[in-house]
């Protein structure tokens, strides 16, 4: 049987979960916290609560996907794990890491080759994470985030209560990425594994933020959350380490190398299907 080992089973490894399950996997997930155990013990998912020993696991799993992000002090699955994990033997291991690693390039293009030149503290933790992992001797792959967005992180609950914003700094370019097509991208990685391969996982269209804070607002019929200049905005430190950088991602790799054709290539079509999935929700539940 394949089993699947998610260390920091969060929102992306939920959605691969919800691929893998129904194929026949096992699949358990690490967490902290004895309440989220419990939920992922509705969903499927074998809970092993950290702190605590990975090695019983780790030898149980034939695929390790890895989604704890690292701290100030550096990794802590490579920190307090680190014999454990040399001791494994997976067929595949995939590492969650994110576009921030490449820094600030004035809305340019990037790729899988561009060099790493991050920009923020988060960037700098990402790339040292993703020297660690790839000293370890495993087969891995990395996989390079950009913003996730999906149910229950999609813009229309502020559009709707008017605490959205246009924040407006001439020149940002983000790109973005659906957790369903995360999911699809790790599932044919597994597919095709590839130890050392690196890819970009975003859509087609980089875009300025308040172009999709707009398009929700139009898709909801709703007046044009307010602009406010990022100088003047109020925003939490994470918040503005976005806004610190802008670049376009490339995601030639995803569709060349592992086959993928993305569900959402823009953030058109994946607003347009989580405000469709809001309406058949509240069908089903009469809401």
């Amino acid at each position: 049987m394949n089993t699947l080992l998610s260390i920091g089973h969060g929102y992306s490894a939920e959605a691969l979960a919800r691929r893998l399950l129904p194929q026949g996997w096992r699949v358990i997930g690490t967490t902290r916290r004895p309440e989220k155990a419990r939920r992922m013990a509705a969903a499927g998912v074998e809970a092993l609560l950290l702190p605590g020993p990975l090695a019983p696991a780790l030898a149980e799993a034939t695929h390790v996907l890895v989604s704890v992000a690292p701290e100030e002090a550096g990794d802590p699955i490579l920190r307090d794990h680190l014999e454990e994990l040399r001791a494994a033997r997976p067929v595949w291991v995939g590492y969650l890491s994110t576009t921030a690693v490449y820094g600030d390039h004035a809305g340019g293009w990037v790729d899988e080759e561009t060099a790493l030149t991050p920009s923020t503290a988060r960037g700098h933790a990402r790339v040292a994470a993703e020297h660690g992992w790839s000293g370890l001797g495993l087969p891995l792959q990395i996989f390079r985030l950009a913003g996730i967005y999906g149910p229950g992180r999609g813009p229309f609950e502020k559009v709707r209560d008017g605490t959205a914003r246009r924040i407006i700094k001439p020149g940002q370019i983000f790109s973005r990425i659906h957790v369903e097509d995360i999911a699809q991208v790790l599932e044919a990685s597994i597919a095709r594994p590839r130890p050392g391969g690196i890819y970009n996982v975003c859509d087609d269209d980089p875009a300025p933020p308040e172009d999709v804070i707009g398009h929700a607002a139009d898709l909801l019929g709703l007046p044009l959350p307010p602009a406010i200049p990022y100088d003047e905005a109020e925003m939490t430190p994470m918040a503005r380490s976005f806004y610190a950088e802008s670049k376009r991602v490339r995601n030639d790799r995803i569709k060349a190398e592992l086959g993928v054709r993305l569900l959402f290539p823009t953030y058109r079509e994946g607003l347009a299907a989580l405000l469709a999935a809001e309406g058949d929700h509240a069908r089903i539940t009469g809401a």
